[in-house]
């Protein structure tokens, strides 16, 4: 079976909790374009993240990479400082 070259869905983002066992909730920014007035503005949005020896703190710059269902919510795993 030949195996496809399959680039992994990546993000930067900012831990904004780590009250969680083995669990981190990153803030994800980006910019948006207004279809209207052409303006480009903010927006962001929270993912729960594997967080396994609990090494990433509260207001650290990370990298969450997306992978198999970890629980009901947890859906991207930590992979490095960013």
């Amino acid at each position: 079976m030949e195996q496809k070259n399959i680039k992994k869905r990546r993000l930067k983002g900012v831990v904004v909790s780590d009250k969680m066992t083995k669990t981190a909730v990153v803030k994800v920014e980006r910019l948006k374009l207004h279809p209207k007035y052409r303006k480009y503005y903010r927006v962001s949005k929270k993912f729960k993240a594997e967080n396994p020896e609990n090494k990433y703190r509260m207001g650290d710059k990370v990298i969450i990479e997306a992978t198999r269902p970890l629980s009901k919510d947890k859906k991207w795993k930590i992979i490095g400082r960013g």
